[in-house]
């Protein structure tokens, strides 16, 4: 399951990570973040050494937030060698995220 991150670590977990990163900004209250997770701990077992995938809580860590323009939970940002090139809003599909991860990595 992704490990929850905080605008402390997000740094070092995110921007430094030699790996991507896809970030998931959810909120214990929406029922779509809910039904990703699954989706989400599949891909992370099938990507394992290839690509991390932590999650952020959209209503604590607001500075991280404001900064990648969260307008929408769930909101899923890539991060690659430190920048993010790649965001997706709203459900996605195994499939969607497939697809969209492959573009990247």
């Amino acid at each position: 399951m992704a490990v929850r991150i905080y605008t402390d670590d997000f740094s070092a977990k995110v921007l430094e990570s030699n790996v991507p990163v896809v970030v998931d900004f959810y909120s214990d209250s929406c029922i779509t973040c809910k039904k990703l997770a699954p989706t989400l701990c599949v891909i992370e077992e099938e990507y394992e050494g290839k690509l991390n995938v932590f999650k952020v809580n959209t209503n604590y860590d607001t500075k991280l937030v404001e900064e990648y323009e969260i307008k929408a939970n769930p909101t899923l940002i890539l991060f690659k060698d430190g920048k993010a090139v790649g965001k997706q809003v709203g459900p996605r599909d195994y499939d969607d995220l497939v697809d969209w991860i492959e573009e990247y990595i």
